[in-house]
């Protein structure tokens, strides 16, 4: 039976690297990709109707450019590997936004590169491996 892996990829050497371990792991399994782009997203809580429009005209741009430049090369990457693909970009907390595709997807797992930053500002506010190791729904492989 194919699962769901679900990839956090920004674009990073080591989203590359979690892809291609999740490209093996699929290719052994028999499992689909689904490669997932977050990008941050504060909400301000006051802005003028003119502000509101500027930040929608940007975030429609934000998106087209990185389905544009991050994520269709990769769609390519996974399928010529013989692997079913799929993608999703959204905004919003990249580990709570990670958890919540591969809760509303039914993954069976998240893939996701470690930066491997371990300065101090890691070490007080965390990263995402460590959040999605502490709370996500399903297993998580962090691959160095």
């Amino acid at each position: 039976m194919s699962r769901k892996i679900v990839v956090g990829f920004d674009g990073s050497d080591a989203s590359i690297r979690a892809l291609d371990f999740a490209i093996s792991r699929a290719q052994a399994q028999g499992d689909h990709i689904l490669i997932a782009h977050v990008l941050e997203w504060s909400p301000y809580s006051f802005l003028t109707p003119s502000e509101v429009e500027e930040r929608h005209r940007r975030r429609k741009e934000e998106l087209q450019r990185a389905e544009a430049a991050i994520l269709t090369p990769m769609v390519k990457r996974v399928e010529d590997a013989g692997i079913p693909c799929a993608t999703t970009l959204r905004y919003g907390h990249i580990a709570e936004t990670l958890c919540r595709i591969a809760k509303d997807e039914g993954a069976a797992m998240i893939f996701i590169g470690r930066m491997g930053d371990s300065g101090f500002a890691s070490r007080i506010f965390g990263s995402v491996a460590a959040t999605l190791a502490q709370v996500a729904p399903v297993p998580v492989v962090i691959v160095p």
